[in-house]
Order: structure tokens, then sequence, then C-alpha cells
């Protein structure tokens, strides 16, 4: 019987040491996030998904999303388009970056993206995916993936048909999210779908949603037969997930982080926040971030409370450190 944890193979010149992998998050997984989440245990991190009509037309500000952290030996961007000819514009700008693999977005059910025709509506339409995954494969031997959802709603379940288009085109692996698009986020990922998908095609499946504890990303590893798993909101103000899903599947069991160390963590996380991208920025960007490191924490509420009104590193270390060394840890 195959381990539960191992190393993960994308093709004869990539494999990344784990299967446990941080999921790309938009306004969430930049550098200064992804390292700290490799610090913690991740074996390879997905950047927010970017724009390849903007990188095509040489943005700047795109380009800065793709930038690499300095722990990640390995690394994904996640790329968007609903065109092959866009694409291959914007892959020499993913090349110089230097990526272990590049995912196409097929899932993402905001809005404005589904209006240029990307992410889950690019999902509903098995044909022009299979179109973009072939004339990525076709002009680089970087592995390519893609990252579905289970249908538009729950009248079209077309996971099957999307993953196959995919594998077809040369696709080195293939993430569900087994919610609907019309589901957004709401209700309980599907991981059945995850093992009917794993038994319907011969490359690599990824696991997405719900992995809100080590016991989940056990459960689902166990119950799929899926190769990897992907984390996305569970490692939100919680890194040390990685860490501690590692350790329950290597040992059967795991030890917790003293409370204390998570106002660390998130001291550190605003820390190397301030060092890829500014004060200024790093001050508005981490509210999100530091409101979850203190979420269950004793007496949260109030932290959280002044948290929302910082605008100075000295003013959210300063609330951070006072916390830490008040009676309630």
């Amino acid at each position: 019987m195959k381990a539960l944890y191992h190393p993960f193979v994308f093709s004869e010149k990539v494999t990344v040491p784990g299967n446990l992998f941080l999921a790309p998050m938009a306004g969430y997984t930049d550098a200064a996030w992804r390292g700290f989440a490799t610090k913690w245990g991740a074996d390879l991190c997905y950047t927010e998904m970017v724009s390849c009509e903007a990188l095509s037309r040489d943005s700047s500000k795109t380009v800065d999303m793709m930038r690499k952290a300095e722990e990640e030996q390995f690394y994904a961007i996640q790329i968007f388009t609903s065109s092959p000819e866009t694409a291959v514009k914007a892959l020499p700008y993913v090349l110089a970056q230097k990526p272990s693999v590049i995912d196409i977005n097929c899932g993402c059910p905001v809005p404005k993206v589904l209006k240029g025709g990307c992410g889950a509506a690019l999902g509903r339409n098995p044909e022009l995916m299979h179109k973009i995954v072939k004339a990525l494969t076709e002009n680089t031997d970087v592995p390519i993936t893609v990252k579905i959802r289970s249908g538009w709603d729950k009248n079209s379940i077309n996971f099957l048909e999307a993953a196959d288009a995919a594998q077809a085109a040369g696709a080195a692996a293939v993430t569900l999210h087994p919610r609907t698009r019309s589901q957004d986020y709401a209700g309980k990922a599907d991981w059945p779908l995850i093992k009917k998908l794993k038994e319907h095609i011969s490359i690599p499946v990824i696991a997405s949603g719900d992995m809100f504890s080590p016991e989940a990303i056990k459960e689902v590893l166990e119950t799929t037969g899926c190769d990897g798993v992907m984390v996305a909101r569970g490692a939100v103000g919680c890194p040390e997930i990685f860490q501690y899903a590692k350790e329950l599947l290597t040992t059967g069991t795991y030890t917790k982080i003293p409370q204390h160390q998570k106002l660390e963590n998130a001291m550190e996380h605003f820390a190397r926040s301030v060092k890829y991208i500014g004060e200024e920025r790093a001050c508005k960007e981490m509210k999100k971030h530091l409101c979850c490191y203190t979420k269950g924490l004793p007496g949260s509420a109030e932290i959280r409370n002044k948290i929302v009104f910082c605008t100075s590193a000295d003013e959210y270390l300063g609330i951070l450190r006072k916390f830490m060394n008040s009676e309630n840890l």
C-alpha cells in the first residue's frame, strides 16, 4: 500500500518531495505567504492566479505577482485565460520566473473572471480547455496542470469530461475542487467525486476543498486514493497545518504548537510581508491574515477590533506583543 505522505511526480524532470500543497488564493498567496507556508512544511505553493492577457501586455504588476519567495525550492504559477494564443504569448513571462509547474485555473467562480470566459467558464468548455493545455505543452517542458470544479451547477456535472480533455492534451495532473460553480464555497465538498476522478484518469489527482484540519487531509487521502492534497482556507492563519498533517500522515499523531507561537507566527508573517511589498501595502493586506492568526485565542475579539484600525507596523506589532505578554496566553 502506498504511503499517504510521499513524493509527488509531475514529470520526469519535476518531482516534489511531498504531496501537501498550498492552494492558489487571490489576494493571499503572495511571496511572503508562500515562503512562510514553505517554512511550515508546504511541499509546493501556488501563486495567486495571474492573467495571461495582462502578461501579454507586459504588466509589471502582474509579473510581480509571480515573484518567487527565497524559501521556495519548488513553486507553481497559476494562470487564467480563455485563449490558446494569449496563453502562448504570456508563456515567456511565466517561464522567466522558472516555475516548477504551471497551473491553469478552470474553476474560479468570481463573476469578473467568468465574464472573460476564464475560470469555471473554461471548465464548462472542455474543448477549449484542451486547446489551451495543448498549446502550452507544445511550447514548454514545464509540467502543465489544471484545477477544475465538479461542474457549472448541479445539472451540468462535467468534471470527468474536463479531466479527459486535459489529460488528452498532455496535462501532468488534475486538481479537483468538488463543488460546482453555483455553490461557490458554500455547502460541503463532495469528496467521493475525487475518488471517481482518480479511478477514471491515469494522471495524478490532487484533492481540494474543505481541508481544514490534519484529520481531514488524512481522510481524503485514505478514502479517495488521490495523489496529493491542496490546502486553501484551512492554511490561512494556520501555516502549521502542513507540519501537523505531515506528522499525522507519517507517525499517526501530531503535536500542536503553543498559543503564543500563533502570535509569533503572525508577527513573522507580517515582517515578511513588509520585506516583500513594503510597510504601507503590508499594513493594508495583512489585516485579513492577522485576524485569522488570532481566531480562537482567548480574548481575540478585542485584538481583532484593534487590528482593523492599524495603519503602521509599530501599531500592529505593539498590539500583538502586548497580547502575547498578557494573562490571556
